[in-house]
């Protein structure tokens, strides 16, 4: 879901969020008030400063452009956000017109009857056209669209350029290459980690999956089932956990590792190698690493390709309970619009949901380019139902990839058991 350090505590919140219970009817206020004051909750960064810079500009250009308007912002915990949207769908006398909210939220919100259908008003926007589809992906819920993509976060390959050099090794550009290189680096610097993985980092480990042509589940709208258990996801769950082990990543240090474990150990100077998000960019610059690594696309399994990543990332949405229909929807497209996302660029480095923005600002910026390439090779989402939340907070797949490193269970037996959780989570919202 999200940047910098926060995207492993929105991925472990969201499921909170969607597990809520489902509220009774947030329906429409049925009133489409042209002047009064909007109410707006985004997300609180760790410096927060610039993107207000930002978002101020935005709300001076929509109150100038609707008089009689005014908006109120309050920039809200990620850790609290859970109970604050529950809340705010249960109660719309207190709730805001606008949200910014997690990607993998969607679907759940959408089965709380908190977010207002808002198809026609993107369809006719025309800056959607340009919208990343995977971006749009995360705000469709049965084909009906439920706000505007925000910002993207996505993951590549960071590895030490010192180490390659002195070990006259190429960056790997398959998922074979990355096993050998990482095994050879380890046995030359065996205080290194030749790429650190986790038994946690589910949003590492599934393009392994993908590159192998598994996928998460099978299915479309509230009908899922989960294909974790399918030949060619087997396959992929195989290749990341023969990364654990004395050869690369022991065991016994690495498999409770989650993603910002991995970055850090990276960042730190334990790796050589390491999949990190865009997001991570400012953590290694910080660290030991710095001015001694490079960044390219992880690999597939066919020589130069690159394996389909998560497309993290927030979304800016209408709730139904807004008494501001119209002028809602304008705010929601002037803060997702392209020249907001190129300055929230500028400001945070959040990376566009538009391709053409996005190629503008790795021309910008070289580092953002691995980054690029990868979100322009195809990315992959996780299953558009309420349903992921469940399996995410039960730790469903993190369980199965250590149940494998530890010995305890064979891949086939894990990838088993994993599906029929996912079975019984998809099962259960019907």
């Amino acid at each position: 879901m999200k940047l910098p350090a926060r995207l492993a505590v929105l991925l472990a919140v969201m499921a909170a969020t969607a597990c809520a219970p489902q509220t009774s009817d947030t329906s429409s206020s049925g009133k489409d008030e042209k002047s009064g004051t909007l109410r707006v909750w985004l997300f609180q960064e760790v410096n927060n400063k610039p993107k207000e810079r930002v978002v101020d500009a935005v709300l001076a250009d929509f109150e100038k452009a609707h008089e009689g308007t005014e908006v109120t912002v309050e920039y809200i915990p990620v850790e609290t956000r859970a109970q604050r949207i529950k809340a705010a769908f249960n109660d719309p006398g207190s709730a805001p017109d606008v949200i910014e909210y997690g990607n993998t939220d969607t679907a759940g919100y959408v089965k709380d009857g908190g977010l207002e259908d808002v198809t026609g008003d993107f369809n006719a926007w025309d800056e959607a056209k340009d919208a990343d589809p995977t971006a749009r992906q995360s705000v469709t819920v049965d084909g009906k669209v439920y706000g505007a993509p925000y910002f993207v976060g996505v993951r590549a390959l960071y590895y030490r350029t010192d180490v390659f050099d002195e070990l006259d090794l190429e960056a790997p550009r398959s998922l074979a290459e990355l096993a050998s290189t990482a095994r050879t680096i380890r046995a030359a610097r065996p205080d290194l980690y030749g790429i650190a993985v986790g038994g946690a980092y589910t949003y590492g480990a599934m393009p392994f999956i993908w590159a192998h042509g598994g996928e998460l589940a099978t299915g479309k709208s509230g009908s899922y089932a989960s294909a974790i258990d399918s030949a060619a996801a087997r396959k992929g769950i195989e290749t990341y956990t023969s990364l654990f082990g004395d050869d690369n990543c022991p065991a016994a240090k690495c498999a409770g590792m989650g993603g910002n474990d991995t970055v850090t150990a990276f960042a730190s100077g334990k790796a050589a190698m390491a999949i990190g998000g865009d997001f991570s960019h400012q953590a290694v610059e910080a660290g030991k690493a710095k001015g001694k690594y490079a960044v390219v696309p992880l690999p597939g399994v066919k020589p130069g390709s690159i394996a389909p990543a998560f497309a993290g990332g927030n979304n800016i949405g209408v709730l139904k309970s807004t008494s501001h229909r119209t002028l809602a929807v304008d705010l929601m497209k002037r803060l997702a619009s392209k020249k907001t996302q190129g300055e929230l660029f500028d400001a945070m480095g959040f990376l566009p949901t538009f391709t053409d923005v996005r190629q503008q600002v790795a021309a910008k910026e070289p580092f953002v380019k691995p980054f690029v390439d990868t979100l322009a090779s195809g990315t992959k989402f996780v299953p558009a139902s309420p349903a992921w939340a469940q399996i995410d907070s039960s730790l469903v797949l993190p369980t199965m990839f250590q149940e494998v490193v530890s010995g305890k269970k064979d891949v086939a037996r894990a990838a088993g058991d994993a599906a029929a959780k996912m079975n019984d989570a998809f099962g259960s919202v019907g």
